[in-house]
C-alpha cells in the first residue's frame, strides 16, 4: 500500500456558513465543493489548499459520529484522509498489518469518492479516512 497524497484535513464545526465566511475573509479562499453527504450525517465543505483540501464538516444532527465529536471535544480537527490508488487493496493490506478498522468495506463520500475509516486506537489517536478518487 502507498499514499498517493494527504487529500484533506477535516475539521468538525458547530456552523458551516459562520465558519466559511471566517475562512473568505481571513485566508481569502471558497469553497471547490459543498454538500449534504446524508449517510455521514453531515454538510461539508471543501477548500482547496495547493494539492489538498481543509475539509469543513458540519453534522445534520447532534446524534450523529460529527455530533457527538462535538459534544466531547467542541470544533477543531477531526481526521486526516490519505489518497490511495485501491482502497479495497489498502484496507486488506491495513487488517493485515492489524489495524483497527472502522469500514471494512468502502462507501461513498463526497465528490463521488470511495471511503474508508480507521480507528484511532493504535494510530496515535488519530482517526485516519482512506480515500479513493473517482476514476
Amino acid at each position: 500500500m502507498k499514499l498517493l497524497n494527504l487529500d484533506h484535513v477535516a475539521i468538525a464545526v458547530r456552523d458551516l456558513d459562520r465558519t466559511l465566511e471566517d475562512y473568505r475573509r481571513r485566508y481569502g479562499i471558497e469553497p471547490l465543493y459543498r454538500e449534504v453527504v446524508e449517510d455521514q450525517g453531515v454538510e461539508e465543505a471543501m477548500l482547496p489548499v495547493g494539492g489538498s483540501f481543509v475539509q469543513l464538516i458540519a453534522p445534520l444532527d447532534p446524534d450523529t459520529p460529527v455530533g457527538r465529536f462535538l459534544e466531547r471535544r467542541g470544533e477543531g480537527m477531526h481526521h486526516l484522509a490519505f489518497a490511495v490508488v485501491d482502497i479495497e487493496a489498502a484496507l486488506a493490506h491495513l487488517k493485515a498489518e492489524g489495524a483497527r478498522l472502522v469500514d471494512e468495506t468502502p462507501r461513498i463520500g463526497g465528490r463521488g469518492t470511495r471511503i474508508a475509516f480507521v480507528h484511532p486506537k493504535g494510530g496515535n489517536q488519530t482517526l485516519v479516512e482512506l480515500v479513493e478518487l473517482p476514476t
